[in-house]
């Protein structure tokens, strides 16, 4: 049942984005001792433009105390 969702700019090869995916799903499941059986995983490709809408709808909208890694940059230098 927990889903691990990764968003990002695009640039990473398929291959780098399963591999994260499946070093994610060991970490979780090793974390939270569950089957990676009930896990998924979902990869994320924008562009710097499209990043901005994500960045403000998933980092800066949401309640700080949910946000457990803050940024350290600021996403308008990434345009």
């Amino acid at each position: 049942m927990p889903h691990i969702s990764v968003k990002m700019l695009e640039g990473r090869s398929e291959e780098q984005k399963k591999k994260l995916a499946d070093a994610l799903v060991k970490t979780l499941t090793e974390e939270l001792h569950c089957s990676p059986h009930y896990v998924t995983c979902t990869v994320e490709d924008y562009t710097a433009e499209e990043w901005q809408g994500v960045f403000k709808k998933e980092i800066s909208d949401k309640p700080q105390e949910r946000v457990y890694k803050k940024a350290e940059y600021d996403p308008k230098d990434l345009l």
